[in-house]
């Protein structure tokens, strides 16, 4: 006797899902401070864990979390659902980490252009503040140019030497 309506049932998977969601949140809050290709695989094994459905009831294309099934069908013996909630938990990990490894592939020599382009341009601003404090003089004229004006041609202060403060 089936007393899980239509209804019922998409309410439960509804609440299944926000609840899901908050727990993968919370699990990316706790990774955060992880090396990143650590981080990474972990959340994405947590994803296929709490997002992987299995089929439990093929006659009515009913569908559970995996991971529910497996742990109800091992803790209590329940039913025979535990190897292919297993074989599809294993099977969505296997196509999500392909799809992760792509992401990699297309990922990393982006990230290496970038990292050189970022250590081309801080040699290039280091190699220009250099040559900036090679031409700073220690001693300069007496003139108008001490205010960032340009000097008057017929100064008789130019010939003067001042150290600059």
């Amino acid at each position: 006797m089936d007393t899980m309506t239509e209804n019922d049932y998409l309410i439960a998977w509804g609440l299944y899902a926000f609840a899901a969601l908050g727990c993968l949140l919370v699990w990316m809050r706790l990774t955060r401070w992880m090396w990143r290709w650590l981080r990474e695989p972990l959340r994405l094994v947590m994803a296929v864990l709490l997002f992987s459905p299995t089929i439990i009831d093929p006659v009515k294309d009913k569908v559970a979390p995996a991971i529910a099934i497996t742990a109800l069908d091992l803790l209590f013996k329940v039913g025979n659902n535990a190897w292919r909630a297993i074989s599809d938990l294993f099977m969505y990990g296997m196509i999500a980490f392909g799809f992760y490894l792509v992401l990699v592939a297309i990922r990393f020599p982006i990230e290496r252009a970038s990292n050189a382009r970022k250590e081309r341009e801080a040699a290039t601003k280091a190699a220009v503040r250099a040559d900036e404090r090679e031409d700073d003089q220690p001693f300069g004229g007496a003139g108008d140019d001490r205010y960032g004006r340009p000097p008057v041609p017929s100064n008789p202060q130019r010939m003067r030497v001042e150290p600059r403060l």
